[in-house]
């Protein structure tokens, strides 16, 4: 059984830039989230409900210090005006009647499921298809419904030790207390027992989820499945100012468009997507003159080889790869103009992960919830490059910067290991003593399968000394999470989240990386050494001010720069 991840009324901070808020149940959660969106916080981007807690995430950019404790003292002041168990805004289950999921039950978990449950294969299969499920909460991905109900022999299942990378799309599975169905291919720690081909969720057509909180559900038994349907990458913006700009030669190893993000959307198990280096994108967008949330692309490790077909400006910023226009190498950093006919070509970088690749007038593309930004997680937007796309772009809104100022943002790096600061976790109870203050002594190692869902940190050194400061053994009701944060699952390897990451969330989080280090969280390679350096909320708002500082200032004269 579950524990709760936030004690019954509770408001907790949730890193530097958001709060969790413990509530009786999914219902609960439901009651609160009605009466935030009567009223709803200035700032806010996201407000998510969980199995026993309600998720408020602020724009960093537009709160400080204080207004997170106007925020704070408003949420406790509507706890406790809703109650923790919601009042009488009660809404009940639905008395319709329930959605029927045929599925064929050959998931690699089953046996293991068997096991726990203390019967045979084909029992777990005739006690979940005998019982009717109801939908307690949506989200972790689009779609994604937790159902509860289950008999007791199959809630007691947990989740597993160690997440898998991918799961399949359509997957059937069980975790503490819940059934559910992945409608994505997903990372994921439930147990799986089978698959199933319908469509959960359709970001054409409102409501998009097909279950929704109250819902019922009965799974079926079928030997054999039908076809799942085609899907759509997205819908083009009515834009009669787009321009053709790049034909792509080579789209190097990933490269994607990456936009504000999308935000409005986690309740539906959305991710929120954009940049994983704020930082370098937005640097590029100014070089360039493009409004704030422009599209840039965001390039993985090695970038694509580009045939200009219009003059225009560019500018690479971030990771300093070789950058190179007709064979003749050029700086990064700095505004460039190209010609129609020259070929662009972004090479392997040399100093992290992730370079920007920003023109003037911002790259349009295909919008899901009106943003461009491609996902990993649910892969939503446009999708990596491919050659023989022809990219396009709106107007160029001059005044163009010009260069980088050399002294730039701290490098975060210390002997070797990218630094990155973490404040508090939620779930400081669910740890021994101590154990946050711990991550200072430890370093841990970018393992291969980190990608913009989540950066997986192996402890360097005996995996048991970080057990012995980690979760007690655990498993908490999902709930809200964000960009950042730091889960825990059984096996000691630490999970960081990214922009793509799963807006629901059961392991334990012993602390959230400060607003001011997400860009560098963005930057951390398979290989990487990392250190995780703790500190307190009022040293992040510091962090912060000083890297919005740093950003106001990175962008040195106007193109061409005049030298006197």
């Amino acid at each position: 059984m579950w524990s709760r991840s936030v004690p019954l009324g509770e408001v907790r901070r949730l890193g530097d830039c958001a709060f969790l808020i413990g509530v009786a149940n999914a219902r609960a959660a439901r009651a609160l989230i009605e009466a935030i969106e009567a009223a709803p916080l200035v700032g806010s981007t996201d407000v998510v409900g969980g199995l026993a807690s309600v998720m408020v995430a602020l724009d960093r950019t537009s709160v400080g210090p204080s207004a997170m404790t106007r925020c704070r003292r408003y949420l406790e002041r509507l706890v406790s005006e809703v109650g923790p168990t919601g009042g009488s805004n009660d809404p009940g289950a639905s008395t319709s009647m329930p959605e029927d999921i045929a599925c064929v039950f050959d998931g690699p978990d089953l046996f293991e499921v068997a096991e726990r449950a203390g019967c045979r294969v084909s029992e777990v299969v005739d006690r979940l298809t005998a019982v009717i499920l109801t939908v307690a909460v949506v989200g972790f991905s689009p779609g994604f419904a937790y159902l509860e109900g289950l008999p007791d022999e199959l809630a007691s299942i947990p989740r597993r030790a160690r997440p898998r990378p991918v799961v399949p799309a359509g997957s059937v599975a069980l975790a503490g207390g819940h059934a559910a169905v992945y409608p994505s291919a997903s990372p994921g720690g439930w147990q799986l027992i089978g698959r199933t081909s319908e469509s959960f969720f359709d970001p054409w057509r409102p409501p998009y989820a097909r279950l929704a909180p109250g819902d019922r559900v009965r799974f079926s038994a079928h030997s054999t499945l039908g076809t799942a349907p085609a899907r759509r990458d997205g819908v083009a913006r009515d834009d009669d100012h787009a321009q053709a700009v790049f034909m792509v030669e080579e789209p190097g190893l990933r490269t994607v468009r990456q936009d504000g993000g999308r935000r409005g959307v986690a309740r539906l198990g959305v991710p929120g997507a954009g940049p994983a280096d704020g930082y370098a994108w937005a640097v590029a967008n100014r070089l360039v003159g493009n409004r704030a949330d422009a599209a840039a692309l965001e390039i993985t490790a090695k970038g694509p080889t580009l045939r200009c077909l219009r003059p225009t400006f560019v500018a690479v910023v971030g990771a300093e790869p070789v950058v190179t226009v007709d064979g003749q190498r050029v700086s990064v950093g700095a505004v460039m103009p190209v010609v129609a006919g020259q070929r662009v070509e972004v090479g392997v970088v040399r100093a992290g992960l992730r370079t920007y690749f920003a023109v003037a007038g911002g790259f349009d593309g295909p919008e899901v919830f009106e943003s461009s930004a491609t996902d990993q997680l649910c892969g939503l937007g446009p999708g990596p490059l491919h050659s023989g796309d022809v990219l396009t772009c709106g107007p160029l809104t001059p005044p163009l910067g010009d260069h980088v100022r050399l002294a730039g943002r701290d490098s975060r790096l210390a002997d070797g290991a990218r630094v990155l600061r973490v404040v508090p976790g939620p779930h400081h109870e669910h740890f021994v003593d101590g154990a946050f203050a711990a991550l200072r002594a430890r370093r841990f190692i970018v393992e291969g399968d980190s990608n913009r869902i989540g950066v997986r940190l192996r402890p360097l050194g005996e995996p048991s000394s970080l057990r012995e400061h980690g979760a007690r053994g655990v498993e908490l009701d999902s709930h809200g999470a964000c960009t950042g944060a730091v889960q825990v699952p059984p096996d000691g390897v630490l999970v960081v989240l990214g922009p793509d990451h799963a807006t629901l969330g059961g392991y334990p989080i012993v602390g959230v990386v400060a607003s001011a280090d997400l860009g560098w969280l963005g930057q951390c390679a398979p290989g990487d050494l990392v250190a995780l350096e703790p500190i307190t909320f009022a040293e992040a708002d510091r962090a912060w001010t000083r890297s919005v500082a740093d950003l106001d200032s990175a962008v040195v004269g106007h193109y061409p720069l005049a030298v006197d």
